[in-house]
Formats: C-alpha cells, structure tokens, sequence
C-alpha cells in the first residue's frame, strides 16, 4: 500500500510524545495477526487492510509465514520499515515483552488489545506496570490494554475488531467501554452521524482522558468531543485538558 498523504491530527508543542502515530500512522504491524476464523488477529488485520487509511500494513506472527496472503514477521524487529503503530492482539502475559520490542525497535505508538490485566488483580497490575515502564523507556504512547482500538475515519483507518468503519464527520467519540463503544457505532451507521475520531480507551495504562482530549480538541476535523467516562484517572491532567 503507499504511504498516507493525509494530514496528520494535530497536537500542541511541547506536550509528551505526541499521538501522531497512534492517530495518523504511515506503517502499522499487527502483532498477532492470524488467519483463524473469527479471531480478534484476524478481524483486526483484515480491517487494516480492507480500509483505505494508505498505510503500510504488516502482519506480526512467529509462526506463520503469510497472513491473508501478506508476508509475515517473527517479530516487529524484523519489519524493514519504522513502524508507526503497532497493534497489539497477543496473550497478556507476552504483551510486556512484545512493547519492549517495540520500544527497542522505535516505535512510536500501540494499541494494546488484549485482555487480562489489571481487571483480573494483582497479576494483571504487574503486567500493565511493566508494559509502562518498556513504553516511557522508549517514548511509546499506548492506548489500552483491553480496548476495542481506535478509528480515524478521516483517514480511513480502522483499527478495531469492528465490524464496520465509522463513517466521517466532526465528533470524536472516547469511551472506557468497549460495549458502548460497539452499541454507538451501529446506531450511527443507523442514523448516518460520522465521526472525526472512534477512541476505546480501555483501562488507560499510559495514554488518558487528559492526552486524548488536549490531542483531539486541537485537531481542525474535531468540532466536539463526546466522552463516556467510567472513572477519572489523573484529575489533574483531565481538569487540565478539559478547561
């Protein structure tokens, strides 16, 4: 695929590292993509590839050679290309190994859609503190764990396990649950509202309410941004955004 041309969100100089990768990204590896049947590696490869967002798309997979007919990596390290974005889809406990890969290889954003982390106790805690620690030492930002994954429908990009693709238009939409993230994208396709952003933010290891909506409300697509919120996380950072 060639490489977007579409302008990137926009964010203000001088905040942490910015959420152009996650939001805009030129190359994205799907770290666990698969071809079996109704699988979430499957359903997010495939809405990757099947969406015009014009990035590079790459499978991540130690064990195949070729995913839906696309060459496949052992490991992001092995991609020739910088990546952008990775999106994470592999079993909780590997997912701290799998972003200090990505930090050690650059780059700049994940989504981590897996499962089994701090929703689960202690265990799960110690996970997520780990995958922070992996992503600050490497200046990756990382939406989840647990999420549905993010939409850009301004770009085309679909990186969820969806069904469908938002259509555009000018709200962003953030929400902590993925459930009613998926009920509000199939009533928009109900009532044709489009949206210049589709966020899931799951249990927001790194990336919170404060970044998104600092990153979002300065984006020229965005007119309003539409929050369901289950808990506040850094008041401050929030308090901060919102004013």
């Amino acid at each position: 695929m060639a490489e977007s041309t579409s302008t990137s969100l926009a964010h203000r100089p001088g905040a942490r590292a910015p959420l152009d990768p996650i939001f805009s990204p030129r190359t994205i590896a799907v770290i666990g993509a698969t071809e079996a049947p109704g699988s979430v590696g499957r359903t997010v490869f495939w809405n990757l590839l099947s969406t015009p967002c014009g990035a590079t798309i790459f499978p991540v997979n130690l064990k195949r050679n070729n995913v839906l007919g696309v060459k496949c990596y052992p490991s992001v390290a092995d991609i020739p290309d910088k990546v952008d974005l990775a999106v994470v889809v592999t079993p909780a406990a590997t997912v701290p190994g799998v972003i200090s890969q990505c930090a050690d290889a650059g780059v700049g954003g994940a989504i981590i859609i897996s499962a089994g982390f701090k929703e689960l106790g202690p265990q799960g805690v110690a996970l997520e503190q780990q995958i922070l620690q992996h992503a600050r030492r490497g200046k990756l930002r990382v939406i989840g764990p647990n999420c549905l994954g993010v939409m850009n429908p301004v770009i085309g990009m679909n990186a969820t396990f969806a069904k469908g693709m938002a259509r555009k238009g000018k709200i962003a939409f953030i929400s902590q649950s993925g459930a009613l993230l998926a009920a509000i994208l199939d009533f928009s396709f109900r009532e044709q509202i489009g949206f210049s952003a589709f966020v899931s933010t799951g249990t927001m290891v790194d990336v919170g309410w404060g970044d998104l909506i600092d990153y979002l409300g300065n984006d020229p697509h965005t007119s309003a941004i539409l929050i369901y919120m289950e808990s506040i996380g850094d008041a401050r950072s929030f308090l901060s955004a919102a004013r």
